[in-house]
C-alpha cells in the first residue's frame, strides 16, 4: 500500500491514513547486539505533563506518544491534572509546542531524527469541550508545519499528530471543519461507525469497564476474543486502539497484562512509569 515518507506530499486519504496512521512495520530484533534507538511507537506518556521534564523525559525514552491534559484559561491552555494545579507558567505552549518545534527543527523535519513517522500528542480537554478546542486550533495554527492535517477530504502527515480527547462536546466543532489539524480520539461505541479514520484515527476506552481481568491468573478465553475481535476490527478500518486504567505497578499482573496486549495487536500501552515501559518494549516487542 502506497505511503507518504516525506513532509509536503499531499496523498489521496487512503494513502495518507497508510503513512500516517499506519500500523508498525514488522522488524527482526533477534542477535541485534547495539543498543535500541528505535523510537517504542506502542508506548504512551500518559500524565506525561507530571514527570520532572515534560515531553523531554518521553522522548528521552524513545516513547512514540504523549498525554497532555489541557484547561482553557481565558485564552491561555494550561496543562494540568486537577484545576488546583494550574499555573500560568505551565502552558501547552511552553512545556510542548515550543519544545516540539524546536526539535524537528534540530531534527531536520522529525521528531525522531531519521524516522518520518509522526509522533502522537494527545490532548485531553478538561474543560468544556468546543470552546476549548477552538481555542486550542488557534493555538495548532501557529505551528502549521508541525502537524498532520486535514483539508477537504485529505491528510498531509507531519511530524507531530494532534489526537483530541477528553470533553466529547469537542467533536462538533471538529466535524465541521473541512481543514483542521487535529483528529479526534473515538471510543468503543465509535468503533464500525461511519467516521473515518482520517478523522477517527484513535480508539480509546477503560479497561475496567470493558474487560474484567486486571492480570491476576489467566486471561478469560472468552476476553482474550473480545479483545482481539476490537484490534482486528479497528486495524480493518486503519484506525488504532489504547486502553487507559490498565495495571501501572510494577509487577506479575502488569507484566502479564501487558503481554496480552501486545500478543492481540494493542497500539499503545498507557503507563506513568517511562522506563518500566521502555524496557518491557525493548525485550518484548518484536513489530
Amino acid at each position: 500500500m502506497a505511503h507518504t515518507t516525506r513532509r509536503g506530499a499531499i496523498t489521496t486519504v487512503g494513502a495518507a491514513i497508510a503513512g500516517s496512521f499506519a500500523l508498525p512495520a514488522s522488524r527482526a530484533l533477534a542477535g541485534e547486539a547495539k543498543p535500541r534507538t528505535e523510537p517504542l511507537w506502542r508506548a504512551h506518556a500518559h500524565n506525561d505533563y507530571e514527570h520532572p521534564r515534560p515531553l523531554l523525559d518521553a522522548l528521552d525514552h524513545r516513547f512514540g506518544s504523549v498525554e497532555a491534559d489541557i484547561y482553557l484559561v481565558g485564552d491561555q491552555l494550561l496543562v494540568a491534572h486537577d484545576p488546583v494545579e494550574l499555573d500560568p507558567a505551565r502552558t501547552l505552549e511552553s512545556l510542548y509546542l515550543e519544545p516540539l518545534a524546536a526539535r524537528v527543527r534540530a531534527g531536520h523535519g522529525s521528531v525522531y531524527r531519521g524516522h518520518h513517522r509522526p509522533l502522537q500528542l494527545l490532548v485531553d480537554i478538561k474543560t468544556e469541550g468546543a470552546s476549548t478546542y477552538l481555542e486550542l486550533d488557534r493555538h495548532l495554527r501557529h505551528h502549521r508545519h508541525l502537524f498532520t492535517s486535514y483539508a477537504h477530504g485529505r491528510v498531509r502527515p507531519g511530524p507531530v499528530t494532534a489526537v483530541i480527547s477528553g470533553d466529547r462536546a469537542a467533536r462538533v466543532p471538529m466535524e465541521a471543519q473541512t481543514e483542521r489539524l487535529a483528529f479526534y480520539d473515538g471510543r468503543l461505541a465509535d468503533l464500525g461507525g461511519t467516521a473515518p479514520a482520517s478523522f477517527v484515527p484513535l480508539i480509546s476506552d477503560n479497561w475496567t469497564l470493558n474487560f474484567s481481568w486486571s492480570g491476576d491468573g489467566p486471561f478469560p478465553d472468552a476476553e482474550r476474543e473480545k479483545l482481539r475481535g476490537i484490534t482486528a476490527t479497528a486495524h480493518g478500518r486503519r484506525q488504532k486502539i489504547r486502553f487507559w486504567s490498565t495495571p501501572d505497578l510494577a509487577g506479575p499482573a502488569r507484566e502479564a497484562l501487558w503481554r496480552e496486549l501486545l500478543a492481540a495487536g494493542v497500539d499503545h500501552l498507557n503507563t506513568d512509569d517511562l522506563g518500566g515501559l521502555q524496557e518491557f518494549l525493548d525485550t518484548h516487542d518484536r513489530r
